[in-house]
């Protein structure tokens, strides 16, 4: 089967590879370079006519860059943007728009803004059409002028050749609502996108090619990652509509209060709502007197145990997300009421972000929480316990997220191992994260992590996605507060105060 991949990972890649070093713009001009290419060797283009058009975003970017480079060839290239030149979105496309300005004697220009204006529009019979109107990023119902754009494409009997996916049809589905480009080749960048397989009818020949992104730029945790657990706030929203979370935690051999404290205000600071910390009565009043925002449910005894599971199960089942395990100790009794409660979570499928205490708790049942979505969180040394397997033993840094890829796989969740670079699967896909700092090694961190990704699961993002992000965010964080600390030198708590900016985007 062909190397398939989704539009919104493709997004993500793309935002990676400049985050690795390698430039939009470099991209975009590997992109059209590839795209002139590929038109010459499957037609001859000398003495021929070409007609490109071209959209506002990316996609006419990469075809203003295609007009440059086969200019040099074809007889006659006429480019025709449509829409507001104005409004061309990212610098690079600007550039090469401008570039193109520049090329009066080779390159003839057309600027379309009203969809009546096409009737008028000088383009004779061209040999080749290029549709680069619109990406794989815009789905949705077609708007004037581009649905105009795309009918006299479709009434010319010239090649048409589609830049990455032919406008109109859905870049993951194939679907095409109400119309597309019908192409003849489409030339799609890096890999070849799902729905361009499943409609063949509109793709035509599919040739994928290589515009110079890295293989890092697939499993190294980046900025794009990070934009996909983003969600902006409508006018209109209520409390509660950005996340729910329960924190079960604290109590322990020694009284632990700092930890589920700590994810709580974690996952509050990521965006939740609401947090309720339901935690033994031991603890549960030092955890209130931490901070006014968190709500926390007291639980009877010292430490949790069976008589705690009644007064939870309402709060199960009000949360859209559960962190279990922060500051819980090993009581034997704690043991068996982590597991029955995880069964229950099980059936609520709740999403929930398993820790801590309930990760060793988790070693007498491990497909306890299979196909729900969770995601589990241990050091090296807590993966070890719970999979046998000790990752200090496998040097290499892949091959290391190799094996947490088949764990994950085995034990039917998602894995966000923590570590001088974080190594997060979901059995199928597998990231690394490398944000981290060494000044992290003091104790907290971790519950930190917990927190961003309850809040993100919270907010109904899938496993794989919250982990890798929360990572992202949970790393970046620790270097900032390294840096504000002139020395490595932090506290957890200092980690919360940069959360916010690392999730910032430029």
């Amino acid at each position: 089967m062909e190397d398939l991949i989704s539009s919104e990972e493709m997004a993500i890649i793309d935002e990676n590879t400049n985050y690795l070093g390698i430039p939009t713009s470099l991209l975009m001009e590997n992109a059209g370079r590839e795209l002139a290419r590929v038109v010459q060797s499957k037609v001859d283009v000398t003495n021929k006519s070409v007609i490109i058009f071209a959209g506002t975003g990316n996609n006419g970017g990469d075809s203003f860059v295609l007009a440059r480079h086969i200019s040099r060839f074809a007889n006659q290239v006429q480019v025709v943007l449509i829409g507001d030149s104005s409004k061309i979105k990212t610098p690079e496309s600007k550039l090469n728009w401008a570039a193109l300005l520049n090329m009066e004697f080779s390159i003839k220009i057309s600027i379309i803004q009203d969809s009546s204006e096409l009737k008028n529009l000088k383009i004779g019979n061209p040999d080749i059409i290029i549709d680069g109107l619109l990406g794989t990023g815009v789905q949705g119902k077609i708007r004037e002028p581009i649905a105009s754009a795309i009918n006299l494409i479709n009434s010319l009997e010239g090649v048409k050749v589609a830049v990455d996916i032919p406008s109109g049809m859905n870049p993951d589905t194939g679907v095409v609502e109400e119309i597309a480009v019908k192409a003849d080749y489409t030339i799609t960048f890096h890999k070849i996108k799902q729905g361009l397989v499943e409609n063949k009818e509109y793709s035509g020949e599919i040739i994928p090619v290589s515009i110079g992104i890295p293989p890092e730029a697939e499993f190294i945790v980046g900025p794009g990652d990070l934009r996909f657990v983003i969600k902006k706030r409508p006018a209109e929203s209520h409390k509660g509509d950005f996340g729910k979370i329960l924190v079960v935690g604290g109590g322990g051999g020694n009284f632990y209060s700092g930890a589920p404290t700590l994810a709580g205000l974690a996952a509050l600071i990521t965006g939740a709502d609401l947090v309720n910390i339901a935690a033994p009565s031991s603890v549960s009043s030092t955890i209130r007197n931490y901070s006014p925002d968190l709500i926390v449910r007291d639980l009877p005894g010292n430490y949790l145990s069976e008589s705690a599971i009644e007064p939870l199960e309402p709060l199960l089942e009000w949360a859209t997300a559960i962190i279990i395990g922060p500051g819980l100790g090993l009581e034997s009794e704690t043991i068996d009421t982590i597991l029955v409660i995880l069964e229950k979570i099980h059936q609520l499928k709740t999403p929930v972000v398993v820790d801590a205490d309930a990760i060793k708790a988790m070693a007498g049942n491990k497909e306890i929480l299979k196909r729900i979505p969770a995601v589990i969180t241990p050091h090296f040394g807590e993966f070890k316990i719970l999979t046998g397997i000790d990752l200090i033993s496998v040097t290499d840094s892949y091959e290391r997220l190799q094996v947490v890829r088949n764990s994950a796989k085995e034990f039917g969740m998602t894995f966000l191992v923590k570590g001088k670079d974080d190594l997060i699967s979901d059995g199928q896909n597998a990231k690394m994260n490398r944000t981290h700092t060494s000044a992290m090694t003091v104790g907290g961190t971790g519950d930190v992590l917990s927190g961003i990704v309850g809040c993100l699961l919270g907010q109904n993002y899938p496993p794989f996605r919250a982990a890798n992000a929360a990572a992202f965010i949970n790393g970046l964080a620790g270097k900032y507060a390294e840096k504000r600390r002139y020395g490595p030198h932090i506290v957890a708590t200092d980690l919360l105060k940069f959360i916010p900016k690392a999730m910032r985007l430029s």
